[in-house]
């Protein structure tokens, strides 16, 4: 069983004097960290970083990684030690906040730090808690959640019962921090409609962000429902394991759950197949490690970001997009919009299923809000199409908009057959550009937080 994790979130605002100029430059952290025991003023406790670093005309990286030794007692400081990327140099912040009795407020705000590139410091400054705008935010950021891992491993086993016009899916995307490059992991099974034998298949492709998108299928092969998972042929998804061959591909991944569960549908409709498919992630936010062979290229894995991502249902969508956008420090956003092929249902515009979980909580709270307005949400909308679709909506006092590019030269089309036999055709990209901005109402629409991931989003348009 997972331990209980203690989640907070601060945001840090100062200034940064570098070695190789005269003047100073603004300086912004906005961080997430996570523990494995609840911090005490009596003990040490470390608690891992992520979020993002700011240096104003410089850097500005989403994808900062450290750690925090909280030790207000014990060793009367606080010391953040968080690695990030400026101007394509691997830099260390290090420095700590020294806890003075006498002046417990300004000693526990105030952080002096240093820079240093491979031991040689290269900066210095100093950063400051905002205590008017920051202290509230902070306060409410604390959560204890739940565990999460038994139920996750719980939802890959295979739901297929024997039912015939059944489809089953698995599917893995992740970045590779590293080179960029990404890499689409898909096994599916299908009990066509005639009731004939259910047969599995699947393959794998990688993106790399300089050349051609390379990729290889297996299968298809009759499958029988295995006790989880998908195993078939030395293709196996497993809980925390990715293995098998393809062509010239060859794969052995690990996985490592940073997050609970996330229904990107009503989570009713996973237990209940009424709807015409149900689209679920196991792992809505985690690291892979590994390695992935084609032919004479290696590409190694280590703390990839990704997701694993579950759907069942009677076949594919008549038009649909997808989107699994990583947004950094513990955020994601997922998007699911597509037009049904059920009589009636074909005829209404793409229904939106949007899932944004931020600072540790999901919005909207209920799945459906997103694809039926009624009072406080208006229906949101997709205008689905290529190399460039969007979505925008509201609900509530906050409105979100989604602009996604899948250019031609990093989108991969694939074909697929349905229970019934007819065909539909995939175009994903693993390095897909997104831009997300989401608003508040505070008697005017205010921004409240903007993401551009340039080629690090996973994104998918489908149609017949």
């Amino acid at each position: 069983m997972t331990a209980r994790t203690t989640v907070f979130r601060e945001t840090l605002l100062g200034r940064v004097r570098m070695a190789d100029e005269e003047h100073e430059r603004p300086v912004r952290l906005d961080l997430v960290a996570r523990a494995d025991a609840v911090p005490l003023p009596h003990r040490t406790t470390r608690a891992r970083l992520t979020g993002r670093i700011r240096v104003a005309g410089r850097a500005d990286d989403a994808e900062a990684q450290g750690e925090v030794e909280i030790s207000p007692l014990a060793r009367r400081r606080i010391r953040y030690r968080i690695t990030f990327t400026l101007e394509g140099r691997r830099l260390e912040l290090d420095g700590w906040k020294s806890v003075r009795p006498a002046r417990p407020v300004a000693s526990m705000t105030v952080l002096p730090y240093t820079l240093y590139e491979d031991g040689d410091r290269v900066g210095e400054g100093t950063l400051r808690f905002p205590l008017a705008t920051g202290l509230l935010p902070f306060l409410a950021s604390f959560r204890f959640p739940r565990p999460t891992a038994p139920d996750a491993d719980r939802h890959l086993m295979a739901r297929w019962d024997g039912k015939p016009g059944r489809t089953e899916v698995w599917y893995t995307t992740l970045t590779d921090p590293a080179t960029g490059s990404g890499v689409w992991l898909h096994h599916e099974v299908v009990a066509p409609s005639d009731g004939s034998g259910a047969e599995a298949h699947g393959w794998i492709a990688v993106f790399p962000k300089d050349g051609p998108v390379e990729h290889a299928r297996f299968g298809p092969v009759p499958f029988t429902a295995g006790p989880q998972g998908f195993d078939i042929d030395g293709v196996e998804v497993g809980p925390g394991r990715l293995t098998g061959s393809a062509g010239k591909f060859s794969w052995s991944l690990t996985e490592h759950p940073e997050g609970a569960p996330l229904h990107t549908f009503p989570r009713w409709s996973w237990r209940r197949p009424w709807l015409p498919a149900s689209h679920m992630l196991p792992y809505a936010r985690c690291r892979y490690d590994g390695l992935v062979r084609y032919g004479d290229e290696e590409l190694r894995l280590d703390g990839a970001v990704g997701a694993g991502a579950r759907i069942y249902g009677h076949g594919n969508a008549r038009r649909w997009a997808w989107l699994h956008a990583d947004l950094g420090g513990g955020d994601v956003l997922e998007i699911v919009a597509a037009v049904s092929m059920r009589p009636g249902l074909d005829r209404l515009p793409p229904l939106v299923f949007l899932r944004l979980l931020r600072d540790g909580r999901v919005w909207p709270a209920r799945a459906e809000r997103t694809a039926v307005g009624w009072a406080g949400a208006g229906r949101f909308r997709a205008d689905i199409a290529l190399p460039e679709w969007r979505v925008a909506g509201r609900v509530g006092r906050r409105r979100i908009r989604v602009r996604v590019t899948q250019p031609p030269e990093r989108t991969l089309a694939l074909d697929y057959t349905d229970p019934d036999g007819s065909r539909a055709v995939c175009r994903n990209s693993e390095t897909a550009d997104a831009v997300v901005s989401l608003e508040r109402w505070w008697g005017r629409w205010r921004q409240e937080a903007e993401w551009r991931l340039p080629g690090t989003a996973h994104a998918e348009v489908g149609d017949r």
